[in-house]
């Protein structure tokens, strides 16, 4: 795993409880994608996952959640083909920004790898990677899905906490 590099114990952890399934611990890497972990950490802030769902889901691939409430400030994604270094790839585990066509269009959905995909890699802000708690993504890829590949039963996100570790971190600076 390439995110192994990255992990430091001074690093911000992030406590994701999934209804009925268990817990997901993030490390957000601040280092890598300073803006993105930023944002992140500003909407954990917000309370602002608390009750979404993981609402696509693709086994082989990812899990995305953070849709459905207005954020209010899209952000530049930290990734290289948008004049930004983030050497970090999308294997296994790795946490990254979702975002539209518009590569200054990343607000609040994320996902999270469920099998690398390297097709992404400097295309997507990665920012973090999951420490503990990838049983819980293996379960929640492999949930029955419809068409759209939205889960049949909610997948809700019950909370959401971080541990900044006794730092502060500025707010995320908007892309207008």
């Amino acid at each position: 795993m390439n995110y192994s590099n990255y992990l430091d114990p001074n690093n911000p952890l992030v406590t994701l409880k999934v209804k009925d399934l268990g817990t997901i611990i993030l490390e957000l890497f601040y280092d890598v994608a300073p803006n993105t972990v930023c944002n992140f950490i500003h909407l954990i802030q917000q309370n602002y996952y608390q009750g979404l769902i993981f609402h696509r889901i693709i086994p082989g691939f990812m899990i995305q959640g953070g849709w459905g409430k207005e954020t209010g400030c899209p952000i530049k994604g930290d990734f290289k083909s948008n004049g930004f270094d983030n050497p970090l790839k999308h294997d296994r585990g790795v946490i990254s920004m979702a975002r539209t066509n518009d590569p200054n269009s990343a607000t609040s959905q994320f996902f999270i790898m469920h099998q690398a995909a390297p097709h992404l890699d400097g295309a997507y802000a990665a920012f973090g990677a999951v420490v503990s708690g990838i049983e819980v993504v293996d379960q929640i890829a492999v949930s029955p899905r419809d068409f759209r590949d939205k889960p049949q039963k909610d997948i809700v996100i019950e909370s959401m906490t971080i541990d900044l570790k006794g730092k502060t971190y500025p707010q995320p600076i908007c892309f207008r």
